[in-house]
This record gives C-alpha cells, sequence and structure tokens, in this order.
C-alpha cells in the first residue's frame, strides 16, 4: 500500500484528511498529515518530514501531496524525492486526496503518481462553463 503525506502550511492537511474522511465514513489508512510551521528549524522540519515518510512507509512507497510548489512544503518535501520511493506531488485539493486514497492499493507508485497528477488538473473547473454545457 502506498503512503500518503499531505504536507501543508499550517493545518491545512488535517482539515483536507479529516474531511476526506468524513466523506468515506471511515478512517484513512496510512495518511498522515504534516503541518509546516515556518518559525521552526529548516533542520526541525525535515526530520518531522523523514519521520511521518517513515511512520506511512510500508514498503511500496510514499505519495507526498503539497498545498503550493515553490512554497516551503514543497522545498522541504521535494529533498525527499527518490525513484520508486517518494513521489511529490504539488497542488493538493479534496478530490485528488480522495482518488489518492482510493489508488493506494491500485499500482506502482510511479505510474499512480502521473494518474494522479492528471486527476487534480481535472478537478479544477469554472462553474459557468460546466453549466453552460462545457465538457469536463
Amino acid at each position: 500500500m502506498i503512503g500518503i503525506l499531505v504536507v501543508t502550511h499550517g493545518n491545512l492537511g488535517e482539515i483536507l484528511i479529516e474531511t476526506a474522511e468524513f466523506i468515506q465514513k471511515e478512517p484513512l489508512e496510512q495518511v498522515k498529515p504534516v503541518s509546516i510551521n515556518i518559525t521552526k528549524s529548516v533542520d526541525d522540519l525535515h526530520n518531522k518530514v523523514a519521520k511521518a515518510i517513515k511512520d506511512v512507509n510500508s514498503g511500496d512507497g510514499v505519495l507526498i501531496l503539497t498545498d503550493m510548489f515553490g512554497g516551503t512544503p514543497s522545498n522541504l518535501s521535494l529533498s525527499f524525492l527518490e525513484e520508486d520511493q517518494v513521489e511529490v506531488i504539488s497542488g493538493v485539493n479534496l478530490p485528488l486526496l480522495i482518488s489518492a486514497v482510493g489508488r493506494q492499493k491500485k499500482g506502482a507508485l510511479a505510474s499512480t503518481a502521473k494518474l494522479l497528477e492528471n486527476t487534480g488538473k481535472r478537478s479544477i473547473s469554472l462553474a459557468s462553463s460546466i453549466l453552460n454545457g462545457a465538457k469536463r
């Protein structure tokens, strides 16, 4: 099973996970938030992410979902990139997290990450366009 970390500014990851659990009506397995407080030292934050990776990794790799490319959570997470072991997707949203949870047992880390990148992009919609008949 692919482990999932949601590494974000403040408690955004915690809230996304809580909301996904509410929608799924059950606790998420091998999914953990990492809240980044920029008042902490880089070493402390790095250690916090490293520990969380170990906590959710069952041997099938870890997918890290971050809130914004170029932000501290993303930059910290990028330092853990490792082929077939750790992958990072920036721009986490609720549909992406729910899709990631649904794919934890369905494939290799690299192919799952690529599929989820596309899922995340497709989950953003301009409502007025959809209501006016535009295809998603």
